[in-house]
């Protein structure tokens, strides 16, 4: 049998666990897009800090500076199931996207777990 003591302890460790997994994941957030192409739509990830050398913090961002530039590397993602079972996002390749060959950027919004890419 525990003692109260120890209830409050475990109590605090957990509270304590699940705060700074929150500020973890809110510090690595993924911002997703679909881009869309004239043979099939795929999903990327980039981060505030990708997303900020771009110039912006939205899909126009994204479509100006693949404009701009020509082409842009990215990490593609897809779902997948992580450890525990749970249906993630995550990511599984980095891709090359031509100017060309994209039509158009939207945001992406997913009920998944967005996992940050390395």
């Amino acid at each position: 049998m525990l003692s109260r003591c120890d209830l409050i302890k475990s109590a605090a460790v957990a509270l304590l666990t699940l705060s700074i997994q929150g500020a973890w994941a809110q510090e690595t957030r993924m911002n997703l897009f679909k881009i869309v192409t004239v043979k099939d739509e795929i999903v990327v990830g980039l981060s505030a800090e990708e997303l900020q050398a771009l110039g912006g913090n939205d899909a126009s961002a994204v479509a100006h500076a693949l404009a701009q530039k020509g082409d842009l590397t990215v990490w593609q993602y897809n779902v997948h199931r992580g450890p525990n079972g749970e249906l993630q996002q995550t990511p599984t390749a980095r891709i090359g996207l031509l100017a060309s060959a994209s039509l158009r950027v939207e945001p992406y919004t997913t009920p998944y777990q967005i996992v940050p890419h390395p």
